[in-house]
């Protein structure tokens, strides 16, 4: 499933109060403990996350500690549960790289998946207990995980989406050149490259983009390779159509770019960096006269999350039925609603 699939399963658990134990997987850098972050924020939840790979079973089970005072238990020993466990409230332990951790690891995580409970401690009834881990084929360091451990789980496969990391990139304000470049070399996205340390995936995206911002080399982010095209790409600019005369209204004598690359840069820059409902207008206008159909629909999808983002929907909502054009765009590709 995609990451959107996948958020949107994990919320209907949540809602249903379904505390079935899920086990997520997927290839490292695609975003598993964020978007898990994410459902946990969404639905007011506290969010505890453990790397079981680094602890040992001890840290887990808590510590021996004798019975005080004179009672049939004297001379016996109870533990002590580490407090990085819940006590009480709502929230979702989430056991992140649960297959990276040692099979003895595993075995003590199997008693608290099954049981709920670990030594004498015992998880709330308000939590959800969900893990994540790598697969084979990703080249981590992983151990097999154990059948009767795998049974106690539901098995959600995540795969890398652009359409899911388009949509939180705009919302996490991405750099609109790492936007426009994955929009264009969108098998960039993630790129595994086992002969570096350094490779590009939505992770280290994330982190190119706050380097980029910064005039930073974002090869120690993403990789050579990812990196030298990403500049290349990025001198385009240069090229690239008046924007901000364009959002203004004054593009009548502005034609569209006929190379695919700046096509794309300027389909994107013309919705990021629209203020408002009017200059978002102003940029519809243009490409409807200037480009063909599918960069007008590329254009439109994102501008409707630029406009949400912005509070300018009642605005732009106003402009669509005031304008026969837009009716027509918006009638013509019901299914933008759906991508939003």
């Amino acid at each position: 499933m995609t990451p959107t699939n996948l958020k949107e399963y994990l919320n209907k658990l949540v809602q249903n109060q379904l505390h079935i134990s899920t086990m997520i997987w997927g290839a490292p850098g695609i975003g598993k403990s964020s978007i898990v972050a994410q459902v946990a924020q969404a639905n007011n939840l506290e969010f505890i996350d453990l790397r079981l790979s680094q602890l040992a079973p001890t840290d887990l089970r808590g510590l021996p500690v004798a019975v005080a005072g004179r009672s049939k238990k004297q001379g016996t020993s109870t533990w002590y549960p580490p407090d990085f466990l819940p006590q009480d409230g709502k929230g979702i332990l989430f056991l992140d790289e649960l297959n990276m951790a040692p099979p003895t690891m595993q075995g003590v995580a199997q008693q608290l998946i099954l049981d709920r409970k670990v030594g004498a401690y015992e998880v709330p009834e308000g939590w959800f207990i969900w893990a994540a881990g790598n697969r084979k084929e990703d080249r981590a360091s992983i151990f097999e995980m154990p059948s009767p451990l795998a049974n106690r789980f539901l098995h959600l496969e995540i795969n890398v989406d652009f359409d899911s990391f388009k949509v939180y990139a705009l919302k996490n304000n991405f750099h609109e050149q790492i936007i426009a470049f994955l929009s264009y070399r969108s098998e960039l996205l993630h790129k595994l490259d086992i002969q570096s340390h350094a490779w590009a995936s939505p992770r280290t995206w994330e982190m190119a983009s706050k380097l980029h911002y910064n005039q930073i080399d974002i090869t120690p982010a993403v990789g050579e390779g990812a990196s030298a095209e990403f500049n290349a790409f990025v001198a385009l600019y240069k090229s690239l159509p008046d924007i901000d005369g364009i959002l203004q209204g004054k593009g009548e004598k502005i034609d569209f770019p006929s190379e695919a690359s700046t096509r794309y840069a300027t389909a994107i820059a013309l919705a990021i960096r629209g203020k408002n409902a009017d200059e978002g207008l102003n940029g519809f206008q243009w490409l409807s006269q200037k480009a063909t159909k599918e960069w007008v629909q590329l254009f439109a999808v994102d501008l409707i999350r630029q406009m949400q983002s912005k509070g300018q929907m009642g605005a732009l909502g106003k402009l669509i039925k005031e304008n026969k054009e837009l009716q027509k765009f918006f009638k013509d590709f019901r299914d933008l609603v759906g991508i939003i």
